[in-house]
């Protein structure tokens, strides 16, 4: 492994940890907050990243963009109101990395009204860095509330898409889920490889997501000025972060 990607994990860690770290302390304090202890009494309702950590899923959002932490354990049966707990708990994690998002976004509107900019030809500077970060954490959080909000096993959106739905069709739509909807996801995840290695079909829906769909938001939340300098810094640091 190249020492400048090894430098790219370890900056952009910074990032991911944080990210994790508020996504699950979002779901243990929503899940306080309408009754239920569990996570509390568990250690998890804190923003200490230790405490949430899964070290494969930390990992493979670090390498190639997605990844999990450890799923904060929730008692239904102490939520009140239950259903309204339930999705609130689900929707709080996916919310909260919006929110950050939307944080960062308006720290790099302020700094490019402020007259920052980044020069991709001069030395490396301190505000450069900022920007990267502040960019970098846009992206990871845009992609964690979007990832977590499909409605597939056992990400957050399916236990919101059971909530919504009526309670005579929750169990069978909880038995397709466990029974197909880790495979969906993971076919989701990582059939597109396969078909380029194998076939050398390219079907690139992570691509389109980023082109069609993230780059778009991301835009809208930090202005075409705050954008353009954010670009800057994801060129500027392209030979050192782990997405290359």
């Amino acid at each position: 492994m190249q020492p400048e990607l090894l430098y790219g994990i370890a900056l952009t860690a910074v990032p991911i940890l944080l990210s994790l770290s508020v996504h699950e302390f979002a779901h243990a304090r929503t899940a306080l907050a309408f009754g239920d202890p569990t996570a509390k009494s568990m250690g998890r309702c804190t923003l200490n990243p230790l405490a949430h950590l899964d070290p494969v899923g930390t990992i493979m959002l670090m390498l190639v963009g997605f990844g999990w932490a450890k799923p904060v354990p929730v008692n239904s049966a102490n939520l009140h109101p239950r259903r309204l707990g339930d999705i609130a708990v689900s929707a709080a994690g996916p919310g909260s990395n919006l929110a950050l998002a939307g944080l960062c976004g308006l720290v790099l509107r302020i700094l490019a009204g402020a007259g920052v900019v980044v020069d991709g030809q001069a030395d490396f500077r301190p505000s450069d860095l900022a920007v990267f970060l502040l960019t970098y954490t846009i992206l990871i959080n845009l992609m964690l509330c979007i990832f977590n909000l499909i409605p597939l096993f056992p990400l957050d959106g399916h236990h919101i898409g059971r909530e919504i739905l009526p309670a005579g069709q929750r169990t069978l739509y909880m038995r397709w889920q466990r029974h197909y909807g880790m495979w969906i996801l993971l076919a989701l995840m990582f059939g597109p490889r396969l078909l380029r290695g194998v076939a050398n079909i390219r079907v690139d829906p992570m691509g389109w997501y980023i082109s069609r769909a993230l780059f778009p938001t991301v835009s809208a939340i930090i202005g075409p000025n705050a954008i353009m300098m954010a670009m800057e810094s994801l060129d500027k640091f392209s030979g050192y972060t782990p997405f290359g």
